[in-house]
């Protein structure tokens, strides 16, 4: 079944310490919504560090993105839609949603799942 990643972006997190929660908790219900779907449920990030073409490193992001989520799902479609009911939105956030393409010797090809 394909995989795609949900990345999120952007998005105007609460201040409010119960609107926060409250907002967790209606992300915690959409994705227990998808069940076996979600096989990565939330992978937030903190301190990115841009790397550029000449190797100088920056404290910094270049393109918003906040996290991650992965699905498994039988099409684009399906995973369009569950990103239409993520909670995300809410709080002006953007998903980008793309198909992720197993790459030869990757760890369901047969290949190491941990890189040297």
């Amino acid at each position: 079944m394909p995989q795609y990643i949900f990345v999120y972006l952007g998005g105007e997190y609460p201040s409010d310490p119960e609107e926060a929660q409250r907002h967790l908790r209606k992300y915690e219900q959409w994705l227990m919504s998808l069940g076996q779907a979600v096989v990565s449920p939330a992978v937030p990030f903190k301190d990115t560090h841009a790397v550029q073409p000449d190797g100088s490193a920056t404290r910094g992001t270049v393109s918003a993105m906040s996290g991650l989520s992965i699905m498994s799902m039988d099409s684009m479609q399906e995973a369009i839609a569950a990103a239409q009911a993520c909670p995300f939105l809410e709080i002006n956030g953007t998903l980008e949603v793309s198909e992720m393409i197993e790459m030869p010797g990757g760890p369901r090809n047969g290949g190491s799942e941990t890189v040297n």
